[in-house]
């Protein structure tokens, strides 16, 4: 299948011959109406499994395999998602996505000239990266038809398996049983399928071909690389501290750069931006105690975060077109079908310039300066960073939450959308910070972390709203001549809706912002002063970085 998912049992064998031996007694002994299963055909596939040299592929929860099978020249690529591993209690059922292309010879050649869902996606995760092979499968598959009542719903696969490192060594051999369904017929044909499995002493295969492969062949999922440590302690220095905290949002940043490319989810792509925002955000918190050469990659954070909030702000428009075209008549819907073609159309525009970015040599030496950066980051024995985190960190807080409080207090009704802008990059690093040094106060701030979260949803919503409004202001002016007239009403109407929904959101304003206030707050602003050791601490060390949130943030 060109794209869609693939539902099937798969077990382990010890003699394929009994699983022949029983379906030929269930076909001849069948009853009307009972599942039989009918030979079908024999044959030969090769399977070239591959990846870049980081792992990319898999890193992005799919495996990439190149089927050669039938005519010689003939080939198939499919990327297949990962999954955990299968066990009996879940039968040997597996569910997985599957992404299928033709391709005219099985050579990378023309897989990397491949035009369809395989290769786009292909080119756009590989990127400047060449593809390696990983290992070869080589299978001689029996087939059988699974019929009910004269109609096809089903196969059988049996397989004899030799995986085939690419370093030579001596192959591992499989016998395995495979039953595809549509995931619709899974339910009335789990009965047929326990019958076999008891039957045929068949167990639930622990693993897929694609992690068997890996196995014989040596290679291990790819690691998450060791920058240092991660552990954040109430005991630590600030500059300690710090640096853990940029740890952990750059391997973030890292982790979800395979998803973003893929980009079928785009959840990964906004796990990417947060993990882009927050990273802005501890480099301004911790600036005063952070490595200068941390410090001198904010502007390839902000350039980055540029290139991945365009698209993410085009999903979000595109989420919200999708749930109002839900509620909508069809004559609606066929009005907004034209403004859903031009912003998938920016879309794509914003997605190639977002993987030309990833591809560029400027990312891939902020990469490589931010890695070298925190391995080789010393403990600092004297000055700021030498500081307990517990002398620092009221210091911290307690700026953000009056810069936070200031612009609070002076927010109403009728002020304009860049004032509730900035107030939602305030509370946000308010939140972030509490988040931050969230082990340093174990247990202390979880109440103040929801209710500013909260208020933060709000105030997002709000600037989305804004975002479009304008989005949808500079497309009419733009490609007015070039839209249906009900597409330009359908867009004015939209319009509309997004302005009741800043003047909603603001009516809740202040009911959010109360919330953020109170005994929850001096409770804790308390109780972290009196743990506050008592030692000199120079002044710079309340954060200089602070100057920079917003300009950083309307990047």
């Amino acid at each position: 299948m060109p794209d869609g998912s693939e539902t099937e049992w798969q077990f382990d064998a010890l003699d394929l011959r009994a699983v022949v031996r029983w379906l030929d007694q269930e076909a001849n002994g069948a009853r009307a109406g009972s599942v039989a299963a009918v030979p079908a055909a024999s044959l030969n596939q090769v399977d070239l499994y591959l990846d870049t040299e980081d792992r990319r592929f898999h890193r992005a929860g799919y495996s990439l395999r190149v089927r050669r099978a039938g005519r010689p020249r003939a080939a198939e690529a499919t990327l297949k998602s990962l999954e955990s591993v299968s066990s009996a209690a879940d039968g040997g059922l597996r569910r997985r996505r599957e992404v299928s292309e033709g391709l005219e010879r099985p050579d990378l050649v023309y897989l990397g000239r491949a035009e369809g869902a395989v290769g786009e996606r292909v080119r756009a995760v590989a990127g400047r990266k060449r593809l390696a092979p990983l290992f070869e499968v080589r299978t001689r598959r029996r087939v059988f038809l699974l019929q009910r009542g004269g109609r096809e719903c089903g196969e059988i696969a049996l397989d004899e398996t030799a995986i085939h490192p690419v370093s030579g060594e001596t192959p591992a051999r499989l016998r395995r049983v495979e039953v595809e369904v549509p995931e619709e017929a899974a339910p009335t044909l789990e009965p047929f399928v326990e019958r076999l499995r008891v039957a045929c002493g068949l167990q639930a295969a622990g693993l897929s071909k694609y992690e068997a492969g890996l196995l014989v062949a040596g290679l291990q999922p790819p690691p998450t690389e060791d920058l240092g440590p991660t552990e954040i302690d109430p005991d630590q220095t600030i500059g300690e501290v710090a640096l853990a905290v940029v740890r952990r949002h750059f391997e973030a940043l890292l982790a979800r750069e395979a998803g973003t490319r893929l980009g079928d989810d785009v959840e990964e792509l906004h796990d990417m931006r947060v993990a882009n925002r927050r990273l802005r955000a501890s480099l301004s918190l911790f600036a005063d105690v952070l490595p200068a050469g941390v410090l001198a990659l904010r502007d390839d954070l902000r350039w980055l975060g540029a290139a991945l909030g365009d698209v993410r702000d085009l999903d979000v428009q595109l989420e919200r077109l999708e749930q109002w075209n839900a509620g909508a008549d069809r004559s609606d819907a066929d009005a907004l079908r034209g403004l859903r073609l031009l912003l998938e159309d920016q879309r794509r525009s914003a997605r190639a310039s977002m993987l030309e970015v990833l591809d560029s040599r400027r990312f891939a030496l902020f990469v490589s300066r931010f890695r070298r950066t925190l391995r080789a980051r010393h403990v600092r024995r004297s000055g700021p960073a030498s500081l307990p985190a517990r002398g620092v960190a009221p210091d911290l807080l307690e700026r953000r939450l009056r810069r936070f409080r200031n612009r609070a207090e002076r927010i109403g009704p009728d002020s304009p959308a860049s004032a509730y802008h900035r107030l939602r990059i305030d509370a946000k690093n308010l939140r972030y910070a509490l988040e931050f040094l969230a082990d340093v106060y174990p247990g202390r701030r979880r109440r103040l972390i929801e209710r500013l979260g909260e208020l933060q949803d709000i105030l997002g919503l709000h600037q989305d709203a804004e975002v479009a409004h304008e989005r949808l202001s500079l497309l009419a002016r733009e490609n007015g001549g070039e839209l249906r007239a009900e597409t330009i009403f359908a867009m004015g109407e939209i319009a509309e809706r997004y302005s009741h929904s800043m003047a909603a959101l603001r009516a809740e304003f202040p009911a959010a912002y109360a919330r953020t206030k109170g005994k929850s707050w001096r409770a804790f602003l308390k109780r972290i002063e009196a743990e506050r050791p008592s030692v000199d601490r120079p002044p710079a060390i309340v954060g200089h970085g602070d100057v920079e949130d917003h300009a950083e943030e309307a990047a």
